[in-house]
């Protein structure tokens, strides 16, 4: 005879957690000055935007706290103009990257280019590999110490140039600077880089 006992046991469902808010109904929490609402768009938000910027800001990273507070400032003031044409995350780094190059304009506008810019042209340095040191994931924390180690001009030029995807062209317009001296300084911050990349890489 069959001594097996039926199983008894009930399987125990959980209860679900809370379900986060879409991108559409966190807005108009925050809009409605809901206090919950706003710090989970912080909690979403802040740790990217913060690395986002520390990356850019290389080597002026002491003013990373204060564009970071400025971005989400922007942010909350315009959240009423947020349609949802795309996501809030895309739409709070595009406020992001237009503070990071407002930051570049207002330091590159600030420089005055030496005199020698406007002398023989630098040795052109191999911008091929430059750009693929600047995409390379694991070389990333080589290019910030790198970047800490030359100009700042330099390193704004290149952080534009490379991470921002901007041509000469373009910074030239943004910071009132003729296309030639943008080039030059372009050159002359590459030639910087590659030198202190090579001590850095292969140190003697």
């Amino acid at each position: 005879m069959d001594q097996t006992q039926p199983d008894t046991q009930k399987t125990v469902k959980l209860p679900a957690g809370p379900r986060e808010s879409t991108d559409s109904e966190l807005v108009a929490e925050i809009l409605r000055n809901d206090r919950k609402a706003t710090a989970e768009f912080v909690a979403r938000y802040t740790d990217q935007v913060y690395r986002y910027v520390r990356r850019r800001l290389i080597p002026r990273t002491d003013l990373v706290d204060d564009l970071v507070q400025e971005i989400f400032l922007a942010a909350w003031t315009s959240l009423s103009k947020f349609r949802g044409d795309s996501s809030l995350q895309s739409w709070i780094f595009g406020i992001a990257r237009h503070k990071v190059e407002n930051h570049y304009r207002n330091r590159l506008r600030e420089v005055q280019l030496p005199d020698g810019e406007e002398g023989p042209e630098p040795q052109p340095a191999d911008s091929r590999g430059l750009e693929e040191v600047f995409d390379q994931q694991e070389a990333d924390n080589r290019v910030r110490e790198v970047l800490e180690k030359i100009p700042e001009p330099y390193s704004v030029v290149l952080l534009w140039r490379y991470w921002e995807k901007r041509s000469g062209r373009e910074i030239a317009a943004e910071t009132g600077k003729t296309e030639k001296a943008i080039e030059r300084l372009l050159a002359r911050a590459r030639n910087q880089f590659k030198k202190k990349w090579n001590e850095y890489v292969f140190p003697r």
